[in-house]
């Protein structure tokens, strides 16, 4: 749980200092930016944990990196110059409903009653703040 707690914390911090940026950057130089320094400090893992098991899902792990992080996240990044950041973190909220959604309908998995509950608190928060940015 502190790992999760220090996530979340470093999350929001993130999105803080990139919202200041977000005006005179344009979103892909920020996550150019970003992506060097994570992989510049995950890079001693490389030495830790043994890749070798990886090697031949390379290519899938390139393309759900360009398509999840890449894009996904300069998109994120250019929503800062339109929205506060509490309307943004909230909205962004709503991808673990998408990933239940997409586990049900390609894979088949049925979520449990707290799954199914979860995303009915993060849908109605998301609404709630809806309402709100709206008026």
């Amino acid at each position: 749980m502190g790992l999760g707690v220090f996530s979340a914390l470093a999350y929001a911090i993130r999105n803080i200092i990139l919202k200041s940026r977000a005006a005179h950057y344009n979103g892909s130089l920020m996550m150019t930016y970003q992506t060097g320094i994570v992989g510049f400090i995950l890079a001693p893992v490389f030495f830790i944990y043994n890749v070798d098991a990886i090697a031949d899902q390379w290519p899938a792990l390139l393309t759900l990196a360009l398509f999840t992080t890449a894009i996904g996240h300069t998109l994120f990044l250019n929503c800062f110059k339109h929205f506060s950041i509490t309307t943004v973190s909230i909205l962004s909220s709503v991808q673990p409903v998408y990933g239940i959604l997409i586990g049900v309908v390609f894979l088949s998995e049925i979520p449990s009653w707290t799954t199914v509950m979860g995303g009915i608190l993060i849908l109605s928060s998301v609404v709630i703040e809806s309402v709100r940015s709206y008026k």
